[in-house]
C-alpha cells in the first residue's frame, strides 16, 4: 500500500469510526421502535440509517484529523509513530482532510431531516473549538465537557432525531448519562499525554492533579452516571424495563482500576483503561437498545 495512503488511514484512527456507526444506527434503530412508528418501510430505513450513521463516522474521523494536526507537537513526545510526527503526512494535509470530511458530513445531514443536520452542526462546532482556537482542549474541566457533549448527549439526540422526537424524556435522559460517564472517562486517553499536555500548556485532570485524584473523580463520574438509572425510573422519566443499564456501575470500578495501572494497550493506541471505557460505552448504547428492541415499547401503546 502507498505510504501516504496509509498515512491518511492511520490518521483517522479506523478503530474509533466504528464504533459511531453501530452505536448510531443501533439508536436510530431504537427510537423507530420505541416511537411505535409503522409508516416507514424497510428499504427507506436502510436508506436513512446508512447516510446518518456514516456522518457520525465523517465527524468522528475529521476530529480525529484535525485533533492530530494541532497536536503535533504534543505527538512529537507521546505518539511519535504517527503519520504527521513520522514526515509521512504534513499539518496542512491533514487539516485539509479534516475540513473535507466535516464538509461532507454536513452536506450528508441535509439529506435526512433539519433537526439532525443542526444537531451535526453543534457536533462539528464542539469537536473544531476543541483543538482550534478557542482551543477548549486546553482548559480543565472545560476539555472534558467539550468531549461528552457532542459525543454523549448531542450524540444520541441526533441518532434519536432520525425517526423520532429527539427532546422526548427517554432520549434526553440517555443522552445525559451518556454525557456525564464520558465526562468523567475522558480523562482515560490523558493518561499517556500527560507530560506532553503539560509541556504544550494543557491542562487535564491527570497533570493537573495527579493520576490517583484524577482516577478518584473519573470514577465518581462514570459511576454516578449508571447509578442515575434508579432515581430516573423512580420518578418515572424512564421505563422500569431499563433497570439492568444500572449494572454497569460495576464496570466504572474496572476502569478506575486500569486507569490506576497505567497499563497501555498496544493495539488500541491507548490505556486498558481507555480501552475499557470505550467498550462500556458502547455496551450502554447496546444494551439500551437491545432492552427497546424486545420490549416492544411505544409511547403509543
Amino acid at each position: 500500500m502507498n505510504e501516504k495512503i496509509r498515512g491518511y488511514i492511520e490518521l483517522l484512527r479506523p478503530f474509533t469510526l466504528l464504533a459511531p456507526i453501530i452505536v448510531s444506527s443501533s439508536i436510530m434503530i431504537a427510537s423507530l421502535i420505541y416511537s411505535g412508528r409503522t409508516d416507514v418501510t424497510f428499504l427507506t430505513i436502510i436508506l436513512t440509517v446508512i447516510p446518518a450513521s456514516l456522518c457520525f463516522a465523517l465527524l468522528n474521523g475529521a476530529s480525529n484529523a484535525l485533533n492530530q494536526a494541532t497536536d503535533y507537537k504534543e505527538d512529537k513526545l507521546s505518539k511519535p509513530y504517527r503519520p504527521i510526527p513520522k514526515g509521512i503526512l504534513s499539518r496542512k494535509e491533514a487539516q485539509n482532510i479534516s475540513f473535507l470530511l466535516y464538509i461532507v458530513a454536513m452536506l450528508l445531514s441535509l439529506a435526512i431531516n433539519v433537526t439532525f443536520s443542526l444537531l451535526v452542526l453543534f457536533i462539528a462546532f464542539f469537536s473544531i473549538t476543541y483543538s482550534l482556537p478557542p482551543r477548549m482542549k486546553k482548559f480543565l474541566f472545560i476539555n472534558q465537557l467539550w468531549v461528552a457533549i457532542p459525543r454523549g448527549f448531542l450524540g444520541v439526540l441526533a441518532s434519536w432525531s432520525v425517526f423520532a422526537n429527539p427532546f422526548q424524556n427517554l432520549p434526553l435522559a440517555i443522552g445525559t448519562i451518556s454525557a456525564l460517564f464520558l465526562f468523567g472517562g475522558t480523562a482515560t486517553k490523558d493518561i499517556l499525554d500527560a507530560d506532553a499536555d503539560k509541556q504544550s500548556g494543557t491542562k487535564t485532570l491527570v497533570n493537573v492533579l495527579g493520576l490517583k485524584k484524577a482516577s478518584f473523580i473519573s470514577l465518581l463520574f462514570m459511576g454516578s452516571a449508571f447509578a442515575l438509572i434508579i432515581p430516573l425510573i423512580m420518578f418515572n422519566i424512564i421505563e422500569f424495563y431499563l433497570l439492568p443499564l444500572a449494572l454497569l456501575t460495576i464496570l466504572s470500578f474496572f476502569i478506575f482500576w486500569f486507569m490506576l495501572h497505567s497499563h497501555k494497550n498496544e493495539k488500541c493506541e491507548n490505556t486498558s483503561a481507555w480501552t475499557l471505557m470505550y467498550a462500556t460505552y458502547m455496551a450502554y448504547i447496546l444494551i439500551f437498545c437491545s432492552l427497546i428492541y424486545f420490549s416492544g415499547a411505544s409511547i403509543l401503546s
